[in-house]
């Protein structure tokens, strides 16, 4: 039998390697966030990202750079999926003044001044308003669990208890103390290296305190170079600077005397980690340490242990120091 016979096209030859070879991923779009640009990913205001992230809402990641932290792509999806988002996420991240608290627990300015005054509620976050008074400013949703638990019902009404009566006759304010615990937790939960860590804790004693604990001056310099970004841009030597100042430093003896060791221990560790760097000398690669945990932040207090949770692990540090502070002993 004979015709034109058909060809039929064979397809190109590939090899194994070409087969199985994954998608490429733009660098650009795999590469974390920076700050600003995830909270526009996440229709946050610059104030709200930093909040959450504060509370453990939005996880960061270190910057090989040095940088700030940043944002990976993968967090900015898990929190895109996570149930109601947006409108969840922007209300677990609400602060509210004195006169919007007072409203949420149905009292008083005044007697939600007095609750704040003497501890039972804790400030999340403060600024200086154009009189370069302080206004503290207080988690919506904690205020609102707060107000939920029957146990807190008596200091809504009627007389105030004795103590919190003798603690406003004595001046005590515990807004800013209770302001730093917090920061210091969240600031130590952010920070892995050693040194960082020290840093975190030297940012909060005074100058004379630090330069007594810290006799090198090149530690210093490295400590001072390592602290958190300030939270005013104002210039050095500028009136809201002092009252800024002023807030981030310990004043309460207890408070200093837990700042001042943990600080001893921290710098035993990061001198063991890696000496500081001196000029004229190569750089000291750091010990090889196992993986560390963040510390997560201390739970506030509110009024008669609201709003903490249980820890079976012993505690340690800040945590055995808030507990001796309150009374509540220890595992």
């Amino acid at each position: 039998m004979t015709g034109d016979t058909q060809t039929i096209p064979q397809p190109a030859s590939t090899t194994p390697t070409e087969a199985a070879a994954p998608p490429t991923v733009p660098a650009a779009r795999s590469a974390p966030l920076a700050r600003s640009s995830a909270a526009r990913e996440l229709g946050l205001k610059r104030g709200e990202f930093e909040l959450a992230v504060m509370l453990g809402r939005v996880r960061t990641v270190a910057d090989p750079t040095g940088a700030r932290r940043r944002v990976s792509r993968a967090e900015i999806e898990r929190v895109r999926e996570t149930p109601g988002f947006p409108e969840s996420l922007r209300e677990g991240v609400k602060a509210v003044g004195t006169a919007e608290g007072a409203a949420l627990l149905d009292i008083t300015q005044a007697r939600f001044t007095r609750l704040a005054r003497t501890g039972v509620l804790t400030p999340v976050k403060f600024y200086l308003n154009r009189y370069r008074a302080v206004v503290w400013l207080y988690l919506a949703e904690e205020l609102r669990e707060f107000a939920a638990c029957e146990a807190n019902a008596p200091l809504f009404t009627g007389r105030a208890p004795d103590t919190m009566r003798a603690q406003l006759a004595s001046g005590a304010d515990l807004r800013a103390r209770n302001w730093r615990r917090r920061q210091v937790g969240f600031l130590l939960g952010q920070s892995e290296d050693p040194w960082e860590r020290v840093a975190v804790t030297a940012s909060f004693l005074d100058p004379m305190s630090l330069a007594q604990l810290v006799g090198d001056p090149y530690e210093r310099a490295y400590l001072h170079r390592l602290r958190p970004q300030p939270l005013t841009q104002a210039a050095p030597e500028s009136p809201t600077t002092h009252i800024v100042e002023r807030i981030t430093t310990a004043d309460d003896p207890d408070e200093i005397c837990w700042l001042r060791a943990n600080l001893s221990l921290g710098l035993a560790e990061a001198r063991r980690h890696r000496p500081a760097p001196r000029p004229g000398r190569p750089p000291v690669a750091a010990t090889p340490r196992p993986h560390r945990v963040p510390e997560q932040p201390p739970a506030p207090v509110t009024g008669d242990g609201a709003g903490e949770t249980d820890r079976k692990e012993e505690p340690r540090g800040l945590l055995r120091w808030l507990r001796r502070r309150r009374g509540r002993p220890e595992d």
